[in-house]
């Protein structure tokens, strides 16, 4: 039996990049799969059918993590999806990935940057969750991602880092508050990462790799795959008592 067998896991920017290699890595463990996208619907259908082709059961949604007032609605089709595929109303496993990223510094930092950071990366987690509590089975799982600029600093991201590090201290209360449920819930902080949300940043500067690979212990970028099977570990019963953590994956940068 694999360690996820009949668990259903709710992943959101689960069409591309980290987002998909942990989707993916939850489906070997034998997990079945909600998606999300934004926009990127042929890319989600593409990570739905690699899912499906391991074994398991997936479906994607549309969701606009910045956007609150569209939760409700979402949940209400999440729930009548697992009504009609799953025939329950609950899942076991939600992983807060979706984000983008913004590179300004302090000094010209727009309110509009800052706003969309907010919205995105770390109202959108809190309401999602909040919304996803009555759907999420005792003894669940909640898994939110953060980054490792929320332990050291690199000039230009202190807008993006401070909602990843409210993101980090909201995984703690939820930890607290959700204990009585034996739902854990932790946080998993990558390091640099070679994907397509970098992508720009690291065209636009080649040698920024090499550097970023210079104050990494293990001389090298993370890829998509370094991320994904530590999601799916803290999503086993092998983690049931790692709660409230925070698990920096990032090849030991800047030790």
């Amino acid at each position: 039996m694999k360690p996820l067998e009949n668990k259903i896991a709710l992943v959101t920017g689960s069409s591309r990049g980290l987002g998909k290699e942990m989707a993916i890595r939850l489906a070997q463990q034998g997990a079945d799969i909600l998606a999300t996208y934004n926009s990127k619907k042929g890319q989600a259908d593409e990570t739905v059918k690699q899912i499906e082709a391991l074994g398991q059961k997936a479906v994607a949604f549309q969701l606009s993590v910045g956007d609150s007032s569209s939760f409700d609605s979402f949940f209400s089709e999440i729930k009548n999806t697992l009504e009609k595929h799953w025939e329950t109303s609950n899942f076991d496993i939600l992983v807060n990935n979706a984000g983008i990223i913004a590179h300004e510094m302090v000094a010209e930092t727009s309110e509009a940057t800052f706003d969309s950071l907010m919205n995105i990366q770390l109202k959108g987690p809190f309401f999602i969750t909040q919304k996803a509590l009555p759907l999420l089975n005792d003894g669940g799982r909640i898994i939110n991602i953060s980054t490792g600029l929320a332990r050291f600093s690199l000039p230009g991201y202190g807008a993006y880092a401070s909602m990843k590090s409210g993101v980090e201290a909201f995984t703690k209360y939820l930890a607290k508050e959700l204990g009585s449920r034996q739902i854990t819930a932790n946080v998993v902080a990558p390091g640099a990462i070679n994907t397509d949300l970098n992508r720009n940043a690291l065209e636009n500067n080649p040698e920024l790799e090499k550097i970023l690979s210079s104050v990494t212990a293990l001389g090298r970028m993370g890829v998509a795959e370094d991320i994904g099977g530590v999601v799916a570990f803290l999503a086993t019963e092998d983690a049931r008592w790692i709660n409230g953590q925070r698990i920096e994956a990032s090849g030991g940068m800047f030790l």
